[in-house]
């Protein structure tokens, strides 16, 4: 795991390196967390975010959607739900990819 507070300084790298794909990342990111836009009300977004943060492990990403779940209305009971509905989900994903461990020893 990467220290995001050290390593957060080179961001200014990548806005120079593709301006214009940052710009594009940063703009996509600010329509899907719009709190007047979508079907989703931005409490279920952000606890969607924090799922998929919890299953690609950005501490970062964790962090600030979790405050940002709270911030728009979610309970912390809601962020721990959402947390081990993504858990559930990862674990599930081992056990149907052992289904080829099992494959593979059935087909020798």
């Amino acid at each position: 795991m990467h220290s995001h507070n050290e390593e957060a300084t080179f961001m200014a790298d990548i806005k120079e390196a593709a301006p214009e794909m940052v710009s594009a990342f940063f703009g996509f990111d600010k329509a899907v967390f719009d709190k007047n836009t979508g079907n989703l009300d931005l409490a279920t977004r952000e606890l969607i975010a924090v799922g998929v943060a919890v299953t690609t492990q950005c501490p970062f990403c964790i962090e600030d959607h979790a405050k940002r779940a709270v911030k728009a209305g979610a309970s912390k009971a809601a962020v721990a739900e959402a947390v081990m509905v993504a858990a559930a989900l990862r674990a599930g994903g081992g056990v149907t990819h052992g289904w080829k461990a099992m494959k593979a020893i059935d087909d020798e």
